[in-house]
């Protein structure tokens, strides 16, 4: 909708039909609002509403993928992204991982973290999931997210139902809550760059206004705006005054300058070949030069595949980075099969944090603490820290924990995870 000189895209919470929700009083009324000043796009995300169904969970970095395929499909290159509920963590996961990509980060009533947990007090608790599921498909799961806008009547009731059975089939829905129950995207808060506007309902049941405070506080100069009356969905309450508070943040900042891509959120992975010294006595420079340059070859191969970027051969392994940790997972889990008719074996290490770009090179923490990963894995294993791991959520990936780890240089034990297909 709209033809204005700003791309706004917005991500739906967990329930939505970009053709059915029209018949919910208020849908048209606010994208018409935020069409006055903007291009604005609204989709169905995977396995959601009007888009295909799929089997089995959908992870964080495919539904990142979805959005950048939106936008290409488009032509549009830097937006402002607008995430709703439990979008908040797409939302927040593609400003930290494509800073140039992201004019300014919209949330609504967001939650960065779908799960209750200690620190966390405001998600959903395991036991909930279980209620959820039984009342989704009736209508009693809208009306719980907004009870002044679906209780009260037999067809307002009914309206919520059809919204709720036309929104995700049982299998989708329940797919997609057990991934949301995993998301967690807290550790990545404080890499977003972009300007960030939190707005969140003091009345909101669903997602206690602690949650917004909490996810304001981790991100650099957010603004938050702390709204009285309506429930957790984005159409109750004043919706009106919540449209005018983004054109405001967007149209009214002074934010066009070019994002400093300096310093990027990337997951990085370090390998080495197992017993390389051994083996390089027993072939001789010659020959084990040789092995190198084909170990180099494949590995580079691996890493295209898998969307990585080289930084640079380490001697007897690589530093690599990726956008998205499941592919760098699943790189450094196929180094050992495509290694092995040389005799080769690797052990990887992988971090995602923030990391210094210095021209071809990389630095910083998370490069030293993906390093130090890798100098506790065996050989074939490929280990991760725990921000890998939340990230990947419903992935099919799987982990073992080897419990906390003492890294050199780094302050604190570290949780490691050995990840296997």
């Amino acid at each position: 909708m709209g033809d204005g000189p700003i791309d706004l895209v917005v991500a739906p919470g967990i329930i939505n039909n970009v053709e059915l929700f029209h018949d919910i009083p208020g849908y048209t009324d606010f994208f018409a609002r935020l069409a006055k000043f903007a291009r604005v796009v609204v989709f169905d995300k995977r396995g959601q509403g009007l888009s295909d169904r799929v089997s089995g969970a959908i992870t964080l970095e495919q539904r990142v993928d979805d959005v950048r395929a939106v936008m290409r499909e488009l032509g549009m290159n830097r937006v402002v992204l607008v995430g709703i509920s439990e979008a908040a963590a797409l939302a927040g996961y593609f400003a930290a991982t494509f800073p140039e990509q992201i004019s300014h980060l919209v949330v609504m009533h967001g939650v960065p973290k779908f799960a209750r947990s200690d620190g966390y007090e405001w998600g959903a608790r395991e036991e909930d999931k279980d209620l959820i599921l039984s009342a989704y498909g009736s209508g009693r799961f809208l009306a719980f997210l907004a009870p002044t806008m679906f209780s009260g009547g037999s067809e307002r009731i009914e309206l919520a139902a059809r919204c709720e059975r036309q929104s995700c089939s049982p299998g989708n829905f329940r797919a997609m809550l057990e991934s949301n129950m995993k998301l967690d995207v807290l550790a990545l808060l404080p890499q977003i760059r972009a300007p960030t506007l939190i707005i969140h309902r003091k009345t909101d049941t669903a997602a206690p206004i602690e949650s917004g405070r909490y996810m304001a506080s981790l991100i650099s100069g957010a603004k938050m705006i702390e709204q009285d009356g309506g429930d957790h969905f984005f159409l109750t309450g004043d919706y009106a005054a919540n449209c005018m508070a983004i054109e405001e943040f967007v149209t009214g900042s002074h934010h066009d300058e070019p994002v400093s891509l300096d310093r990027i959120l990337a997951t990085v992975l370090f390998t080495d070949i197992s017993g390389s010294t051994a083996r390089a006595v027993e072939i001789g420079d010659s020959a084990w030069r040789q092995l190198l340059d084909e170990h180099d070859r494949i590995v580079r191969r691996l890493i295209e595949q898998h969307r990585g970027r080289l930084i640079k051969s380490t001697g007897d392994g690589v530093l690599a980075i990726f956008d998205g940790p499941g592919r760098a997972i699943r790189c450094a889990l196929g180094m050992d099969p495509a290694l092995a008719r040389l005799r080769l074996s690797v052990r990887a290490g992988l971090h995602t944090g923030e990391v210094e770009v210095r021209g071809e090179d990389i630095g910083g923490v998370a490069v030293h603490v993906a390093s130090r990963v890798m100098s506790k894995a065996k050989a074939g294993e490929v280990l991760v820290s725990r921000v890998v791991s939340d990230l990947v959520a419903g992935s099919g990936i799987t982990f073992e924990d080897r419990g906390d780890a003492e890294l050199s240089g780094i302050p604190g034990p570290q949780r490691l995870l050995a990840a296997s297909a």
